[in-house]
């Protein structure tokens, strides 16, 4: 762990500037909107290790599978987010001199994520080599208003002398990706101009063609004044600037605005894209610095309304939830049906692809409770306009007949991940994106979705389960051999317990799917049967023998499920008896002492026991969870909150704190080592689940909206907000009482600890805590 940040509850501050962990905290301060974004790397030179990195949503690079050997069904290109050009940069010179913070001395230097108002301010002392001081501050955001704006405001204040000061403000397209295989840069210069107090940068990507277009508009001031100087245009290869030195008194205020326009060819015909970069830019200049952050936090404000937790008397757990919602806010905001939940964000390069399994199974039902239903519709639907790909990737594998295999890492629909045992074998992700189908519609009663689109999609995956399950003659029973389960520190086992589960609960939900559909719309459910050629009584038989004779591994001494055949082979050491220096074990161990051991990277069994809670007993789920916790090493972002809902569900509070505390600040605390490769946004959503689904105990059933709330002994009182069927709440709790305040055009009615509440619009009902 690295606990080098302060806490705060509505900041994320360093304080004092240490460069071994600037790289986590270029990962841990970064800014988007949805559409772009950035890393928090310094606008002025720094000669230190850095991760540059600026992003553009939907834009990608095929970088072609680098591998010893080739197997047939392999993916040919690993989908990269691309690093795109640089439109931060600042260059500042004193008297010549670059100001590098990785060589001159800093005093009182302080970072600021502000993440209630969605900026990014940075502010320190520097002692230059000849002695000479000056005051910096360096504020910027990535508007949540003008979506294709950025802004830089840059202030420089001698302290000890006078002397020249230069601000060169420039756009870099001589960018590269760290992580391509063959060290290749995936951008072309289209077209570059410069001139005075403005420049413009077109690039395109190899390949594929996308456009990108990048501007920036500047003004530099004395204190409050406004500088007529004209600045110097400079231009090199990939590289547009505007130089400007003005002689600056000792104590004056030295200062440049930088507005930026980023558009792309995604949005814009691709001719026209450098016209659409001036008029954005020059839109955003306008407005100037202050109009566009006055109406960016007001976005902000109102995003917070939806989507704030609340937590008094524990400011470690009130940061790290806001960290998290903050980051899912600023990475996806819904509005395009393009665009996906990148499980690394803007934050950095890691994973490739903008899509895994991880948004269905925990950002959908982060966005269903507090983003308006069309958010969590076009994540669906971006599902449903890649399944022909879907199709395409299963016929890669043998499959026939409209069977659909959804890529474990995707952009446009087609699989691009790189890891076989994954690729291929991880292939319970077909049943999480079903689920959230079924999540989706039973919180928010979009039955019209199934028609429109979901059953398509039900249909394409239960057609792949069919075929990829095989009837054993031996166990007279169906079994489902060589897959990966959600621990990926097992490959090539069979009959994982949670991937059999998927798949037998998909099946059956198709079924209800096709009465449900061919009742509501008859000639919508005819024409899919065409569509697809689809055959009730050829397919559905095999389906229903499948549901009723389904292999699933279960140990009757134990009286638990087992994760796969043949688990208990493994000998059995759990996971405190291991040697603190060793862990994590994927950067200490080899993949072969790891696949032999029984250690779990994330949920699997308790996976499903979490999806599937309302089919088991209370005593079911507390073995499961005491056998199958204790053997976790929580190598995954995405483990530890599904833990932590599990073991407030059974009363084990103490355990769903740690847990909490260890999704909330995985991040911010760098528990896994790896924060300067970028965060772990998706697993981001499961932080919020650990609070409302574990600690409020927040379930939906039958249509009913169930609340059963404890709180942690160390908080005084939380309150997190939710919709429901179109209706807006708030949920506040503490030692003594629930209470359910209703935000609601309609009246609410819902089951607190099983006890029938109605809530009036506008009103409150309080039930005592348990």
């Amino acid at each position: 762990m690295k606990e080098y940040l302060k806490h705060d509850e509505w900041c994320i501050i360093e304080e004092g500037f240490n460069p071994e962990n600037h790289q986590s905290s270029e990962s841990i301060f970064s800014l988007g909107n949805g559409k772009m974004g950035h890393r928090a790397n310094f606008e002025e030179t720094y000669s230190g290790p850095s991760l540059q990195g600026s992003y553009v949503a939907g834009i990608y690079y095929p970088d072609k599978t680098r591998v010893g050997w080739w197997k047939n069904g392999y993916p040919e290109y690993f989908a990269k987010v691309l690093n795109s050009p640089n439109w931060i940069g600042i260059d500042v010179q004193i008297d010549g001199h670059y100001l590098d913070l990785y060589t001159c001395k800093t005093d009182n230097f302080k970072r600021t994520l502000n993440m209630k108002e969605g900026y990014l301010l940075r502010e320190f002392t520097a002692t230059m080599d000849d002695g000479k001081k000056i005051q910096i501050s360096a504020k910027r955001f990535v508007s949540m208003a003008d979506t294709e704006n950025g802004a830089i405001r840059y202030s420089v204040t001698p302290l000890n002398f006078d002397g020249k000061i230069a601000f060169t403000a420039y756009l870099d397209g001589d960018v590269e990706n760290e992580d391509s295989n063959y060290d290749e840069k995936f951008w072309n210069i289209i077209e570059m101009e410069a001139h005075a107090g403005e420049a413009y940068l077109v690039t395109e990507t190899k390949k594929i063609g996308f456009r990108a277009g990048f501007g920036m508009k500047i003004v530099a001031k004395i204190g409050d004044s406004e500088l007529k100087t004209t600045p110097e245009v400079l231009k090199k290869e990939a590289w547009v600037a505007n130089r400007i030195e003005r002689t600056v008194k000792e104590g004056e205020c030295f200062s440049i605005d930088k507005i930026v326009g980023v558009t792309s060819s995604l949005n814009y015909d691709k001719a026209a894209v450098l016209e659409a970069t001036k008029k954005v830019t020059a839109s955003g200049f306008q407005k100037g610095f202050e109009a566009l952050l006055k109406d960016h936090i007001k976005v902000w404000a109102d995003k917070w309304v939806l989507s704030d937790i609340r937590i008094k008397g524990d400011i470690a757990a009130q940061q790290g939830i806001r960290f998290n919602i903050f980051h899912l806010n600023q990475t996806y905001t819904g509005e395009d049906e393009r665009l996906n939940v990148g499980p690394k964000g803007f934050t950095g390069e890691k994973y490739g692809g903008s899509t895994y399994w991880d948004t269905e199974a925990y950002c959908v039902p982060f966005f269903i409770a507090t983003a308006p239903s069309e958010v969590t519709r076009n994540l669906l639907i971006y599902r449903y306009k890649h399944l022909d790909r879907a199709i395409e990737n299963a016929e890669k594998l043998g499959f026939k007949n409209g069977a659909a295999l959804y890529p474990m890492v995707t952009i446009n629909g087609e699989e691009c991940h790189n890891e076989w045992e994954i690729t291929f074998e991880e292939i319970h992700r077909n049943g999480a994106i079903a689920f959230a189908i079924h999540n989706y519609i039973r919180h928010t009663n979009d039955e019209a979705y199934l028609s429109e689109y979901g059953l398509e999609v039900l249909l394409g995956i239960s057609r792949f389960w069919s075929q990829r399950i095989t009837f054993s003659e031996e166990r007279q029973k169906y079994v489902m051999l060589g897959v990966t389960g959600p621990n990926e520190y097992e490959n090539n086992i069979n009959n994982n317990w949670y991937t059999n589960k998927m798949a037998v609960w998909c099946l059956k939900y198709t079924i209800e799917a096709l009465t449900k559909v061919k009742a509501m719309n008859e000639a919508r459910y005819n024409e899919i049967i065409a569509k697809t050629s689809f055959s009730y009584e050829g397919e559905v038989p095999r389906w229903e023998d499948i549901v009723a004779k389904m292999h699933f591994p279960y140990n009757e001494k134990l009286q638990v499920f087992m994760q796969q055949d043949g688990y208990m082979d493994k000998e059995q050491i759990l996971v405190d008896q291991l040697n603190p220096a060793e862990r994590p074990i994927n950067q200490y161990w080899s993949w072969d002492r790891i696949l032999r051991s029984c250690y779990i990277k994330q949920a699997d069994t308790l996976q499903g026991i979490y999806v599937f809670e309302e089919e088991f007993d209370m005593e079911t789920i507390k073995r499961n969870f005491e056998f199958y916790e204790p053997r976790t090493v929580h190598e995954s972002s995405l483990s530890p909150c599904v833990h932590s809902v599990l073991a407030a569900k059974i009363g084990d509070y103490d355990k769903a704190y740690e847990m909490y505390l260890r999704t909330s600040r995985l991040d911010i605390d760098d528990y896994n080592h790896e924060a300067h490769e970028g965060l772990h946004i998706t697993s981001m959503a499961g932080t919020w689940m650990s609070i409302v689904e574990g600690f409020g105990g927040k379930r939906v059933h039958d249509g009913e909206l169930f609340l059963n709330p404890i709180i942690p002994k160390q908080w005084q009182e939380y309150s997190f907000r939710i919709a429901f069927m179109g209706n807006d709440m708030e949920v506040i709790v503490n030692s003594q009482e629930v209470t359910i305040l209703s935000h609601a055009k309609n009246q609410i009615e819902l089951k607190v600890y099983d006890q029938k509440v109605s809530v009036e619009p506008g009103q409150s009902t309080t039930v005592q805590t348990k």
